[in-house]
């Protein structure tokens, strides 16, 4: 199992196949992970879980959109 580490840094760039994510603990060495952009959907979704999901309330919308 891996090690807890605090995060430092963490950068996401778009790529022409998804995503690339480069995440650094510290005191730890720099990691660059490839994500497909369907990854990047169940990432999303899980932060929006975690957040306790999307709150559309209070929200209006503008029709002119």
């Amino acid at each position: 199992m891996a090690k807890l580490q605090l995060l430092e840094t963490f950068s996401l760039q778009e790529t022409e196949d998804g995503y690339r994510l480069l995440v650094s603990a510290v005191g730890g060495e720099a990691l660059y992970v490839s994500i497909t952009p369907d990854q990047m959907d169940d990432i999303i979704e899980s932060l929006e879980a975690a957040m306790g999901g999307e709150d559309d309330e209070g929200v209006e919308e503008d029709e002119a959109f």
